[in-house]
């Protein structure tokens, strides 16, 4: 075998840490929020839709580049891995730049444009926090390439360890500027800025100690190797497509939830932080997922591949119930804490309810099996239906119950599960096709 359950503990506990960290910052950050002010909030949720978009988008481009490098480690071919990390951090930093320019060149366009007719002071937040945010794109970007390229050496105890430290400066900063100094938006924005600075300069930082399977090669070279960067987009391309149809989706949804009013959307933003709490399990095993099938179909092993897809899945169905189980039982007391009007916290309660059991039945087919197929280079196939139910369920759903049968911001989320079901549904029709066995891509 492969990987020992040593070595998948080892990959996988670091991976639900780094979570957990994340999470965690999130909803601190979201109560912190919540003390500013319910337009503050909205502010915060509706431009960290559009930042998470593009977060989401390089994630996704350094998915390509940490399955390319983890099928050329599986094969011993350590030097050409490391040629592919390499590739994966210029692409990203070029891409990235030039996307945080265009962002500040369409900002009016960006908030009053997708958004539409929101009121004054939610405007208003949404412009100082886009500012000062917006900034740290490409740091974020670098930092999540740098990250993908330590978990394809199965070192994902650094990338928790770097996690610790740009949460804490952001928490930290956050309760410093807005309690300390009553600072409003902007004492939620610039922490956020600081931390993913000081996370890219830690990450290029041990990327450039020679001594690791994957560093950055000396001298660094801006020349763009178009056979190593053709791997790495033929995975990251269409992951990057899902993740950005998914995201705008997201966007368009919630210029709906926009229209139903500021409790509406703070209910939803407040739903969104604890979402990711519950949903932690699946994505820090997902990753772990995606590390050790790479490794398994660079080798061409399609029996490990399938033994370690089910082991990891039956882990993630087991810590999905723990997360969730134990969400709804606090869940009285985390709507107390976040201080939110009575009509809000009658959304978040009535959704988070709903959204437990559905979380824990159908969320892991949906996007943790997933990972799986993308190892495989199967990308065309989750991308091409992830999209289609995307767009048919989730946003087609979203309108009918949400605004033709005035369900409001509970139809929204109810919209969201059938999305997961159908592509529940599609995954695993796919893997027991046995379709997905191409071959490694390298």
């Amino acid at each position: 075998m492969y990987f020992s359950d040593s070595d998948l503990k080892k990959l996988i506990i670091p991976l639900m840490i780094d979570q957990l960290l994340q999470t965690l910052v999130g909803i601190a950050d979201s109560v912190m929020v919540a003390s500013v002010g319910e337009a503050a909030v909205s502010g915060v949720s509706l431009i960290d839709t559009v930042v998470t978009l593009v977060i989401f988008t390089s994630t996704a481009l350094a998915t390509g580049g940490a399955v390319a490098a983890g099928q050329y480690m599986g094969q011993k071919r350590s030097e050409t891995a490391c040629r592919v990390a390499n590739e994966l951090i210029l692409f990203v930093w070029k891409a990235f730049l030039l996307i945080t320019i265009l962002g500040y060149m369409g900002k009016g366009w960006i908030i009053y444009g997708i958004f539409g007719k929101i009121e004054a002071d939610v405007a208003y937040n949404c412009e100082i926090y886009f500012m000062i945010v917006f900034a740290s794109v490409p740091l974020i970007a670098l930092y999540n390439a740098g990250a993908a390229v330590f978990r394809a050496m199965g070192d994902s105890s650094f990338v928790m360890k770097t996690s610790l430290l740009m949460n804490g400066i952001n928490v930290g900063g956050n309760a410093l500027l807005i309690y300390g100094f009553r600072m409003g938006i902007e004492g939620v924005a610039v922490p956020t800025l600081v931390s993913r600075l000081a996370a890219c300069a830690m990450v290029l930082a041990a990327l450039n100690d020679q001594g690791r399977i994957l560093h950055i090669l000396h001298p660094v070279s801006f020349r763009s190797n178009r056979k190593l960067l053709k791997k790495i987009l033929y995975i990251g391309i269409p992951n990057a497509m899902e993740n950005c149809m998914f995201q705008l989706g997201k966007l368009l949804v919630l210029s709906l939830v926009a229209g139903f009013g500021t409790a509406s959307i703070a209910a939803n933003a407040v739903a969104n932080s604890l979402e990711r709490f519950v949903v932690l399990p699946g994505n820090a095993i997902g990753a772990g997922i995606l590390t050790v099938t790479a490794r398994c179909i660079g080798l061409g092993d399609f029996e490990q591949t399938k033994y370690y897809t089910r082991k990891l899945m039956k882990m993630t169905y087991l810590w999905m119930a723990v997360f969730n189980l134990g969400l709804l039982l606090l869940l009285p007391v985390i709507i107390r804490i976040y201080g939110l009007s009575a009509e809000a916290s009658g959304y978040v309660r009535r959704i988070m309810i709903y959204h437990t059991f559905c979380t824990i039945a159908i969320w892991p087919l949906s996007f943790s099996f997933p990972y799986m197929l993308r190892a495989a280079g199967d990308v065309h196939f989750t991308m091409f239906w992830s999209i289609a139910s995307m767009w048919i369920f989730r946003i087609g759903c979203s309108f009918v119950l949400g605004k033709r049968l005035g369900w409001g911001v509970f139809g929204i989320w109810v919209a969201m599960t059938v999305d997961w079901l159908f592509r529940s549904i599609c995954f695993t029709a796919r893997y027991m096709s046995g379709k997905w066995r191409h071959g490694p891509i390298v």
